[in-house]
């Protein structure tokens, strides 16, 4: 049984705020919580932040900011600690997501080369999703966006996480 760890319920609570209708108010906790942890403090803590942290801004910069924060974080995690957190956990897991929110980004902000690199990542990774519905999400975001890269379109996309307002 894993050990209670309120950062991990404060962010999940802040998440689950800006996920209903209040996005301001949750960035501004999620930001309370990355000052207090620091960019030196648990990895998990960290790329759990700065990943949800990246879907509260619709600039793609900013986003992206964050995004790099969460891979930086991914790769000073290890498998110990993040199934101490969640028995089922692997960093392997985590790099899918984080790679193609980078491609996202670059695409976003008319990086295409930048973007196809983290495209690639991110489908180089895809053996180490779950085989459910996440896996299978995250699949098609993949496909979505790497369509996207090579139509040159640097639009949001419709399915892309984060507020409707920034």
């Amino acid at each position: 049984m894993p050990a209670p760890d309120p950062t991990m319920d404060a962010i999940g609570a802040a998440v689950t705020e800006g996920r209903t209708g209040d996005p301001a108010s949750a960035r501004r906790e999620l930001l309370e919580i990355w000052s207090a942890t620091g960019p030196t403090g648990d990895p998990l803590h960290r790329c759990t932040l700065a990943h949800y942290l990246a879907d509260l801004y619709d600039d793609p910069a900013q986003a992206l900011a964050w995004d790099i924060r969460a891979l930086d974080a991914a790769d000073a995690l290890t498998d110990q600690r993040v199934q101490h957190h969640h028995a089922t956990l692997h960093v392997a897991g985590f790099y899918p997501s984080l790679h193609l929110n980078l491609a996202d980004n670059y695409r976003r902000l008319g990086s295409f080369t930048a973007a196809t690199a983290h495209i690639d990542a991110a489908r180089a990774h895809t053996p180490h999703l779950p085989q459910d519905a996440y896996g299978a999400v995250l699949c098609t975001a993949i496909d979505e966006v790497a369509e996207a890269i090579t139509r040159r379109n640097t639009g949001k996309r419709a399915s892309s996480p984060g507020p409707s307002t920034g």
